[in-house]
């Protein structure tokens, strides 16, 4: 196996995520590659040329010719999500699974060419249609027994920052954490057709392909509405100076062409903004100043 070189800024997110348990996944990770390499007969695994941010993925070749994608992440709940929601989509609108190993945290991959990112093609208009006809494409009710994470479950994190902050919200602005620790709650007992989402469909997790226009990665397999889905998609690639015009445009674009309720939709950003700045705060990750900024712009549409 040719010694593959670990990006600093990668060990950093991983330490910061998991602690001393992604300390001994990344001192264990050249032995579980190789055991990846034996167990699907591996012929090629390439420096990865990927942007990396809290799993390790990389072209490979197969023994057969095929190509594919492997990723390794420290083994947790979000993977065992995501090769269920693989599982489930079975490659409409999504990737496809090839194998995985959940308990090591591995998947194999369907390799996706070209694989140009979203924000890398096209004008603001045509992503904005394309994460429309993507998300439209997805849609699928929830599966009846299912064990996969709700948006309750997800909201439930702002304890988290109540916990660390003794009751009170830390660097984040108090007004702004009680009306998501408000808004929730309604929105949650108000989701009428509880759907299987992505969960996380930005610019980057959506890729050009030759079987379907677009496809989406990396899936967290999470239980919710359609205006939700369409919140990581509204939060990124906003141009500096711009934000909010933007992010009026694509929310309008998105509510008529899905047939969402506008409300419902900025109700969703503003409060997953608050939790996701919350999250970068507890992952100790770059980002949580950008979150509420982009929590004031969701509000101020409203």
């Amino acid at each position: 196996m040719e010694h593959i070189v670990i990006p600093p800024r990668f060990v950093k997110t991983i330490i910061g995520v998991h602690g001393e348990k992604g300390q001994k996944w990344l001192d264990g990770f050249e032995s579980l590659l190789s055991a990846c390499e034996s167990r699907w007969s591996i012929a090629a695994v390439e420096q990865t040329s990927y942007p990396l941010s809290y799993n390790y993925v990389t072209p490979v070749k197969l023994q057969d010719g095929t190509e594919a994608v492997l990723k390794l992440g420290v083994p947790s709940r979000e993977t065992h999500a995501e090769i269920a929601a693989l599982r489930e989509f079975a490659g409409e609108g999504m990737v496809r699974l090839l194998d995985a190993d959940p308990e090591q945290g591995v998947l194999l991959l369907e390799r996706i060419t070209p694989g140009v990112m979203l924000h890398e093609k096209g004008s603001e208009e045509e992503q904005t249609q394309a994460a429309a006809d993507l998300i439209g494409k997805m849609r699928r009710p929830a599966p009846p027994h299912t064990s996969f994470p709700t948006l309750a479950d997800w909201s439930r994190g702002l304890e988290g920052l109540r916990r660390r902050y003794h009751g009170g919200t830390g660097p984040l602005p108090a007004l702004m954490v009680e009306q998501a620790e408000k808004w929730f709650p309604k929105l949650i007992s108000s989701i009428r057709q509880p759907q299987l989402l992505h969960g996380d469909l930005h610019h980057s997790n959506m890729l050009a392909a030759t079987r379907e226009p677009w496809l989406a990665i990396d899936p967290k397999g999470v239980i919710g509405d359609t205006e939700y889905e369409c919140v990581a998609f509204l939060r990124n690639q906003l141009p500096a100076g711009d934000e909010r015009d933007v992010l009026r445009r694509r929310v309008e674009h998105l509510v008529k062409e899905l047939e969402l309720e506008r409300d419902r939709v900025l109700a969703w950003g503003f409060s997953h903004a608050i939790l996701s700045a919350w999250w970068h705060l507890d992952e100790q990750t770059d980002g949580w100043e950008a979150a509420v900024q982009q929590a004031e712009d969701f509000k101020g549409l409203m």
